[in-house]
């Protein structure tokens, strides 16, 4: 499977393959989130094995919050309940980062957000490293 590119939306290559990791530059639009959620869902498809997942939004500047509506956004998250063991975010915003501290504990997947500085114990949680593309 080629490296994810959509938009604002970059996949991080890692040292391990079960692990994904993605990097958010900007603004995310309807298309990216859509795209992502359907490459995430091939991901689901492929593994035996739950997956973890990575997300940097130390650029990330907001996304359209009718992309949520979308069926296949909708899909990935639910899937993502019974396919994903551990969900790390890297320079959240504030209220983001409190409502994955919140979801963690009533949610099957261990969620965990990481200030900016904190990207090295982020890559450690998931247990992989960034690799060159």
């Amino acid at each position: 499977m080629a490296p994810f590119s959509h938009g604002s939306i970059q996949q991080i290559m890692t040292d391990t393959p079960s692990v994904y990791a993605f990097r958010i530059a900007g603004h995310i639009d309807d298309d990216a989130s859509e795209a992502l959620a359907k490459f995430m869902l091939c991901v689901f498809e492929r593994h035996d094995e739950k997956v973890d997942m990575l997300m940097d939004l130390t650029a990330f500047t907001g996304s359209d919050w009718d992309s949520l509506l979308d069926g296949d956004v909708i899909a990935s998250r639910f899937k993502s309940l019974s396919e994903v063991r551990r969900y790390a975010v890297v320079g959240a915003p504030e209220n983001a980062a409190k409502m994955i501290g919140f979801l963690d504990k009533i949610i099957p997947v261990e969620a965990k957000a990481f200030d900016a500085s904190e990207s090295d114990a982020a890559w450690r949680f998931v247990g992989a490293r960034p690799t060159a593309a």
